[in-house]
């Protein structure tokens, strides 16, 4: 039966999340079997971690890294078991800041960057030949009144660097020397986004020339033209994430681009829906195509399999992950695939098992 390993990243903060019932108490990464016919999820191991809110794994599929999204931020490195997926732990690292909330390995497979969320701060580290974290090489400082650091990525090509700053309305271009890993800013530093829309997290299309912003206060999702040659954003639209009758609380929280370029999906907060868009083929700009509830409360991460036949949601505050089939057309349909673990926050593929 061919299977899927999924690992899934939860989040403990302190008393009640917003929009929760109860306390976060989890403190695991959650490992799981997808059944790559029917999408149906198998637990397989839960390894205690500190505050795992966030996952990447290496290009090779043999290595996986986690935040610690503690006061004092820091990442941690584990194993891969090619035969079982199963993790077992390497090391750790303090992340030279407070609260990291996001890291990405480069695609060389040389470092790992990460977002400090609550100082602002960008570090980047040098991944060893095990696989374990070695040596800072770099920590950028964002700028201006109040950063807060909630993404770091490169394109897909690993030619530029972006790091997504939710608290200056900015997406900050950097450059990333291979055999050094320093960092420095780029020609052209930023791109800005509308005062207060809170830009969260960022998505590549495949063709390689748009990008796509989304917008955690706003709700919403700006939609750019992108120069990988010079590294270079321009914004072509930005459309809402939400319905235009909604009034109630919203924070979005997860973006994603269909392998076959033709969607993308974010999740809604407050909403507790999975927004819906097709993708222009020319523009690249984007038209709703609706809303389907999440399945539960909160959904904050979300993912879409490589294949692209599936994508699992991670419903923070109702303790659930639910797994959608991705229709030809883009719409989802519950697989009824459902598997409960306490405070899911980010959901990633790992290797086929």
């Amino acid at each position: 039966m061919p299977a899927r390993c999924v690992y899934v990243g939860s989040y403990t903060a302190p008393g009640v999340p917003p929009g929760g019932t109860h306390p976060s108490t989890a403190r695991d990464i959650g490992v799981f079997r997808m059944d790559m016919r029917s999408g149906g999820l198998a637990p397989i191991q839960m390894l205690p971690a500190s505050n795992p809110s966030c996952l990447a794994l290496n290009p090779a599929l043999t290595r996986l890294y986690s935040v610690n999204e503690n006061l004092d931020g820091g990442v941690s490195a584990y194993a891969i078991d090619p035969a079982t997926g199963l993790l077992s732990f390497i090391n750790a690292a303090s992340a030279g800041g407070q609260h990291t909330t996001h890291l990405s390995v480069h695609p060389s497979g040389r470092y790992l960057m990460a977002a400090n969320y609550g100082s602002g701060n960008a570090p980047v580290f040098r991944l060893e030949a095990d696989g374990s974290i070695g040596a800072m090489t770099a920590n950028f400082q964002g700028h201006g009144s109040g950063p807060h650091a909630h993404q770091i990525v490169t394109d897909l090509d690993g030619r530029h660097v972006f790091e997504v700053d939710l608290g200056t309305d900015r997406v900050n271009v950097l450059s990333l020397d291979p055999g050094t890993g320093a960092l420095s800013a780029h020609a052209a530093p930023f791109v800005a986004t509308a005062p207060g829309a809170g830009p969260r997290h960022m998505a590549f299309h495949p063709n390689r020339t748009r990008a796509y912003v989304l917008n955690e206060r706003a709700s919403t999702i700006d939609a750019l033209a992108y120069d990988s040659e010079r590294g270079r954003l321009e914004r072509l639209q930005t459309i809402s994430t939400l319905p235009k009758d909604f009034a109630g609380f919203h924070a979005a929280a997860e973006i994603r681009v269909h392998p076959n370029g033709r969607f993308l999906y974010s999740t809604n907060r407050g909403h507790h829906s999975i927004a819906l868009f097709a993708i222009d083929g020319e523009t690249g700009q984007l038209d709703a195509l609706g809303w389907e509830p999440s399945g539960g409360q909160w959904p904050r991460g979300m993912n879409i399999d490589p294949s692209g036949s599936f994508l699992c949601v991670a419903n923070q505050n109702t303790d659930n992950i639910v797994v959608f089939e991705i229709k030809a057309n883009g719409q989802l349909h519950k697989t009824g695939a459902v598997v409960n673990t306490p405070t899911p926050v980010d959901v990633a593929f790992g290797p086929m098992v």
